[in-house]
């Protein structure tokens, strides 16, 4: 239920306002002063309205209070001394939109829920700026084995429930998508999903990053912001590769499991959140916590139903099912006729060890498909990327070290080229600034499709 702040101190007014919003659904906090608003302002409510003229001091203070700690939640002001230099100042200030007294409640009601479409999209775009992606739908879950079968009952069964998940796996196996299809299937999917890669962040910016700041917390710190469990409130938090965690950072992290509330950087204002966890890791979080490298109490808090996700060399009967997905979904993207897996291909992708899981099989189809202009891909087209320290004897002398490097880099860049243009290899050319002829020299050179 969303709950608004009403600070108004004429009762009858205030009694008035709050009847108005219960018949509408919301739940209503009520203050009388400018002390008792401020001390109401919280992470739990949906919307402030103020009036203007208080008591002990002015709308603007509550206004300026909640704009500081709780930036997301829209104010609205009304007052009876209503000027164009009032309402400019108020928005100027923060404010989502300013009333004059005497107003329609039903107009004040339309105004409140516009704000909070408006706040729902703000979020939405908060996090859209930091994943870069959102899924939209159920994502592709694809996979025929006994096992994929059996970690997606556990997700079935686990997602209606607010019960924290830990994941476990080899990097790209697909923890990610199990965490978005829990998410997809709880009550909370209207919500946001947001998602944090522990590793991929900077440690010195990490607790920034997850807990937010408050205005003035450190240099460059110009205002209050906002951290990924507030803009996950209400929905789910996804906490990717948390073995890679700074212990001081998982001591905060264990009071959210336990207290579901925590500070910003540089704030002292608690701010409660109802967010759904899920964590992810591809370490053994046993071997860390024994190890001293894990917390041993946020283990447990953690793994309170654990789902191990095995790697792709343990379910084979999914790569090919996998690999026609993969087809036909970069088909699509490429605005390709969809070829036909040759049984050759099949033979290759079923012997192959796939150290990198599926990420690597997706990898390798979509190079071929790109490379692919006929009716099926051919073994011709498989190209299977190895690590650059496996390409480089390390022991060499330096000019063969460093002639070594020098050919992975440019088969490396060859490949993104081709690959940013869809297998276009003229465009490739231009892309790299060398001839056709000099490109089309180095993918025989280099084997490339």
């Amino acid at each position: 239920m969303q709950t608004i702040l009403i600070v108004e101190d004429k009762k009858s007014m205030s009694d008035m306002l709050t009847k108005a919003f219960q018949s509408e659904g919301f739940s209503v906090k009520a203050a009388y002063t400018v002390k008792d608003g401020v001390s109401l302002l919280s992470s739990d409510l949906s919307a402030v309205v103020t009036d203007l003229k208080l008591p002990d001091g002015n709308g603007m203070e509550i206004l300026k209070a909640a704009k500081e700690s709780f930036p997301l939640i829209p104010v609205i002001v009304m007052t009876a001394y209503g000027s164009i230099e009032t309402a400019v100042k108020a928005v100027k200030q923060g404010a989502y939109d300013f009333i004059t007294k005497p107003f329609d409640p039903d107009h004040l009601l339309l105004i409140a829920k516009r704000a909070l479409a408006e706040r729902t999209i703000e979020k939405e775009n908060l996090i859209l700026k930091k994943e870069f992606h959102r899924f939209l739908k159920m994502p592709e879950m694809v996979g025929v084995s006994k096992t994929w079968n059996e970690v997606m009952e556990k997700a079935r069964k686990v997602a209606s429930l607010k019960t924290t998940v830990l994941i476990l796996g080899e990097s790209g196996t697909g923890k990610e998508l199990i965490a978005r299809t829990i998410h997809h299937l709880s009550q909370r999917s209207k919500d946001p999903f947001v998602a944090v890669n522990c590793a991929a962040i900077p440690k010195d910016l990490i607790e920034n990053e997850i807990f937010g700041h408050e205005k003035g917390a450190f240099t460059g710190a110009g205002e209050t912001k906002p951290g990924r469990f507030e803009l996950a409130d209400k929905g789910t938090i996804f906490l990717d590769e948390i073995g890679d965690m700074e212990m001081p950072l998982q001591s905060k992290l264990l009071r959210v499991l336990q207290e579901n509330e925590f500070e910003r950087v540089g704030g002292t204002k608690t701010i409660r959140v109802d967010v759904r966890v899920i964590a992810a890791s591809n370490k053994n979080l046993e071997k860390e916590v024994a190890e001293g490298c894990f917390r041993e109490d946020l283990f447990y808090r953690l793994n309170v139903f654990p789902i191990v996700i095995p790697p792709l060399r343990e379910r084979r009967e999914d790569i090919i099912p996998l690999a026609r997905y993969f087809v036909s979904q970069f088909s699509k993207e490429m605005n390709k006729n969809e070829p036909l897996i040759s049984p050759e291909v099949e033979r290759i992708l079923l012997n192959n060890e796939w150290k990198g899981n599926v990420r690597e099989l997706k990898n390798v189809i979509e190079r071929a498909v790109i490379l692919c202009d006929g009716a099926a891909l051919l073994p011709e087209h498989l190209s299977f990327g190895t690590d650059v320290k496996e390409r480089i004897n390390l022991d060499a002398p330096l000019h063969e070290v460093a002639e070594s490097a020098a050919r992975s880099a440019e088969k490396s860049r060859i490949e993104n080229a081709l690959r940013q243009t869809y297998g276009n290899k003229s465009r490739a050319a231009e892309i790299l600034k060398v001839s056709y002829k000099t490109l089309l020299n180095k993918i025989k050179e280099y084997g490339i499709g």
